[in-house]
């Protein structure tokens, strides 16, 4: 009775112990995930569980979005998650996506991982149009994706129509021509052909190279209104803060790199109560930013939103891309340096595996031309002796059938010679006959004339008998003549090698490549650090190979957009189309937005204060 007791209590006790949980429903670029979180959790727990979960390090970069009445959120890290003005609802949506951007993509992003979820995140910006992308450059950007998705062009597989399905170009570049899908899937696939040998992480990384050009990537835009209470565009990104005329998103009135600014103050201050017969009081009139630059002789800004979700959002953006802009110009902390190194190693060993695949590729493609050619000759051979053996058969069938013929003309020839015979012997017999009379004398002159008419014409037909059986002898001769020529071909090609000696012993690899042996499904190979210092070099050399491209790659771009430029429709141009090309006139055609914000240089200044 006792131990009843005592186990009720112990399993009633447990139960009071179980936290109350509730679902969340996490949805990233490509997939969704769901996880069971405690009511205590904070947002630092739930966002560092999404983060092991997708095996990603560089968390700096992302954050868990939400949306409250058609305004953005983000999920605080110091508060707990159903805290937030979310959805009670179970199960409670996030999004997990990039809510700061590198201000340069290759130097900054280490793991595979990042590099995806960026290209995910920029191209579907790019498609659904908040990030304005000139249309060769979407050609471009268009065929860096097929790449990254299927891997090296092949005309035996990637056939006229494969990319009938695919979304690559954004709606306004196909409506400003005058072009079919199979004219646009053509110069797509012209630039896809070039791609070829590149991993898919590298094409992901081409294209956030060259998005990382367009003026509005990586910019968050907000309305507001300055002191003067006009309405303008503000723009926050990696490189500082960025003042718009609302019809014009590219280029910026004025803008502040964050070395360049000394103070960024913000005030949330309410104006008292609202009367009842003052119903024009605004209760946000206060809420203000304060943007102090550096250089005194620049006048201070000063601006505000009329929503105050809106001026928090701006503030948490501020913050964390000032803090991204310092931290980039400080040494690398141990982690990220473990990081780097790790991603070396890796670029390494993926670079060594593709040589790898690459040299079996190409002894699997030579085995297979010699295998090819092999049976070719086998089947060139197999003809050959069937044409002759059929040869062979027709000869023997013509010797048979000639034999037999002068078989029959040879007893012809002995009929006909024992008629004639048989014809003197009645010549001589009628002469030897005594006829007295005339009459008989004559009809005896007449039938002994016909008697010697018809044996010479008989000793004749006996005669031309006789030639034509030499005739058929000799032509028996010649077709045994052609049967033994035939069997003797058949035995010379019955006789011939069918494959030519192979050569076992393998060529010797490269004595710049490092060594690997292969032995069953194993593998192994050294790696020491001489070859990673070769490696390094040879990455410094693809850098300085990737500069020398780049002008040859913007004459390829310049070339595609004069080509296509006769097939646009002019009436459909969009006022960002029009803004591109004011711009690209007035810079000579680079419409690079590192060219527009000057560059920010960290050294001798202050840190900001915020």
């Amino acid at each position: 009775m006792a131990g009843a007791i005592a186990s009720r209590m112990s399993f009633s006790s447990l139960k009071r112990k179980q936290p109350k949980t509730f679902t969340v429903r996490i949805v990233t670029m490509d997939a969704e995930m769901e996880f069971n979180c405690e009511m205590k959790w904070k947002g630092k727990d739930l966002f560092d569980l999404v983060c092991r979960t997708l095996g990603l390090r560089e968390t700096w970069f992302f954050g868990l979005q939400y949306t409250i009445k058609d305004t953005v959120a983000w999920l605080k890290m110091d508060k707990k998650v159903l805290d937030h003005d979310v959805s009670k609802e179970e199960p409670v949506t996030f999004q997990f996506l990039a809510k700061f951007y590198p201000e340069n993509a290759e130097e900054e992003l280490v793991q595979e991982i990042t590099q995806h979820l960026f290209f995910l995140q920029v191209k579907k910006q790019i498609l659904d149009e908040k990030i304005y992308c000139p249309p060769e450059a979407s050609v471009l950007l268009a065929s860096y994706a097929v790449q990254a998705k299927y891997g090296d062009y092949d005309p035996s597989v990637h056939k006229r129509g494969f990319l009938a399905q695919e979304e690559l170009l954004p709606k306004r570049v196909i409506n400003l021509y005058q072009m079919t899908p199979e004219m646009w899937e053509e110069r797509i696939t012209a630039w896809y052909a070039e791609h070829r040998g590149r991993a898919r992480d590298e094409a992901e990384m081409e294209y956030l190279k060259i998005a990382q050009d367009l003026e509005m990537y990586g910019v968050n835009y907000f309305a507001i209104r300055n002191k003067k209470g006009t309405e303008l565009l503000l723009g926050v990104d990696a490189l500082g803060l960025h003042i718009y005329d609302p019809e014009n998103r590219l280029t910026p009135k004025i803008s502040f790199p964050w070395n360049e600014i000394r103070n960024i103050s913000y005030s949330d201050k309410e104006v008292g109560h609202v009367c009842a017969a003052d119903t024009t009081s605004d209760p946000v009139a206060q809420q203000k930013f304060t943007i102090k630059p550096l250089d005194k002789k620049i006048d201070v800004f000063k601006f505000n939103s009329s929503k105050l979700r809106v001026n928090k959002l701006i503030l948490q953006l501020c913050i964390g891309n000032h803090d991204l802009f310092m931290r980039r110009r400080k040494a690398d902390s141990l982690e990220v340096q473990q990081m780097k190194a790790q991603a070396r190693e890796e670029k390494a060993r993926k670079q060594m595996e593709r040589q790898r695949l690459a040299r079996e590729k190409q002894m699997r493609e030579e085995a297979e031309r010699t295998r090819d050619e092999l049976e070719r000759r086998l089947l060139q051979m197999k003809e050959e002796a069937t044409m002759a053996n059929e040869a062979l058969m027709r000869s023997e069938e013509t010797a048979d059938l000639l034999a037999e013929k002068a078989q029959i003309t040879e007893e012809e020839a002995k009929l006909l010679a024992q008629k004639a015979a048989e014809a003197e012997q009645e010549m001589q017999r009628i002469k030897a006959t005594a006829i007295r009379t005339e009459e008989e004398k004559r009809l005896m002159e007449q039938k002994v004339l016909e008697a010697e008419m018809l044996a010479l014409k008989m000793a004749e037909e006996s005669e031309r008998r006789a030639k034509e059986a030499d005739q058929l002898k000799q032509d028996l001769q010649e077709a045994r003549e052609a049967e033994r020529r035939a069997k003797q071909k058949l035995l010379e090609i019955a006789t011939k090698p069918m494959y030519p000696p192979m050569n076992p012993i393998p060529a010797p690899l490269p004595p710049d490549i490092p060594s690997f042996n292969l032995i069953g499904d194993s593998l192994s190979f050294d790696f020491k650090d001489t070859d990673m210092k070769r490696l390094s070099m040879e990455i410094e050399k693809e850098k300085v190979e990737y500069m020398e491209k780049s002008k040859h790659l913007q004459e390829q771009l310049n070339e595609l957009k004069t080509e296509i430029e006769a097939l646009k429709l002019k009436e459909r141009e969009t006022a960002l189309d029009i803004l591109h090309n004011e711009n690209s006139d007035r810079s000579g055609g680079s419409s690079s937005k590192h060219n527009t914000i000057k560059k920010p240089q960290a050294q001798g200044r202050r840190p900001i204060c915020i």
